[in-house]
């Protein structure tokens, strides 16, 4: 007997391995895979530049044509380089939600924390309202941060008052959704018609706004809060298994999930100041990670973020190719891809219920 025990233990851990093998060996692929997206969304343009033009252009700015680096630094660079932080920020947040809250619909654009945004880039648009002393080029982004941040906080408030009530927090979410989509709405409404395109046009997301100091803060923020994501995995492992054996072992679920909320929070509202609302990268992602990587968040969260990367930069290249000559909003293209899988996740949802 000792010894069937000691083989099938030993059959186990083989196993283990290998799975673990074929893990790493996936995330190893969505990154290459999302390099090489970066690559192509950087030779796509009006200008036509080869690959060793380009790569030239990337590492050694000083010995191309002084239009051809600032092309390159200061145009598609920022460009590509934006759309995959967005989406790896807005898939790691998706992630750490549908597992919080243990809802696989559950994101920052479908539980408010967009639309929460929108609200505060109307209110600075139609009304000029925003922190006085703000310069004028600045207050949309910093609206936009502060309603995001705030509506995450109310969902924090939300879960401190009523602990360990999912439903409670998704329902929350789904009132502030239509709450701030309806105030937007009034202010559409009463708005002149210049404010109102540039609504109108920021609600529809776009990676045009961006720069290398938006680059830099968008960085800082995914680099401080991803070890605290990484370190939490082992407790959003347990989560999984129910509410009951969590707190079984000793895990604080309130804590726990405050703590995910607030990295949530800075994920999405950063990235929705400095681009406006993408939809549905923040819902798509996570699943796909799931799907080819099981529910391990050790190797989860990494494939998560690594596939909202890749999803939005292949969403950029699309956004400049569909259309010939014209630079589509990248949160039209992230909806049509968006929307039929949503609603399969919901017809996916009712057949286990």
């Amino acid at each position: 007997m000792p010894a069937e025990f000691a083989a099938s233990a030993q059959a186990l851990a083989q196993g283990y391995a290998q799975l673990m093998r074929k893990r790493l060996c996936l995330l190893l692929a969505m990154a290459i895979g999302l390099l090489l997206s970066v690559a192509a969304d950087l030779s796509v343009g009006s200008t036509d530049l080869g690959w060793a033009t380009l790569a030239t252009a990337v590492f050694l700015p000083s010995q191309v044509p002084l239009e051809t680096a600032l092309i390159v630094q200061d145009l598609r660079l920022p460009y590509a380089l934006m759309a995959v932080l967005v989406g790896v920020a807005l898939s790691l947040a998706g992630a750490e939600m549908q597992t919080i809250l243990n809802n696989p619909l559950a994101s920052p654009f479908t539980l408010g924390v967009s639309s929460a945004a929108a609200l505060g880039a109307a209110l600075a648009l139609v009304l000029g309202l925003g922190i006085p002393g703000l310069p004028e080029e600045a207050m949309v982004p910093v609206n936009t941060f502060v309603f995001a941040f705030a509506s995450v906080l109310l969902l924090q408030a939300t879960a401190r008052a009523r602990p360990g009530s999912r439903q409670i927090l998704v329902l929350f979410g789904i009132a502030l959704v239509f709450s701030c989509n309806a105030l937007v709405a009034l202010l559409q409404y009463v708005a002149s018609p210049d404010a109102l395109q540039q609504l109108v046009f920021w609600s529809m997301g776009s990676l045009a706004r961006a720069n290398w100091t938006k680059l830099q803060l968008l960085a800082l923020v995914i680099a401080c809060v991803l070890p605290f994501s990484l370190r939490a995995a082992w407790q959003l492992n347990v989560l999984r298994l129910g509410e009951e054996r969590t707190l079984s072992f000793g895990i604080d679920l309130n804590r726990l999930r405050l703590a995910s909320l607030l990295r949530v929070s800075l994920l999405a509202a950063t990235a929705v100041a400095f681009t406006g609302t993408i939809g549905f990268v923040g819902l798509v992602g996570p699943h796909i990670a799931r799907m080819l990587v099981g529910e391990d968040h050790r190797i989860f969260l990494p494939a998560s973020a690594l596939m909202g990367g890749l999803i939005m930069s292949l969403a950029s290249i699309a956004s400049k190719t569909l259309v010939p000559g014209t630079l589509l909003p990248v949160g039209i293209v992230t909806a049509l891809v968006g929307v039929p899988l949503f609603v399969w996740l919901i017809f996916r949802s009712g057949a286990r219920a």
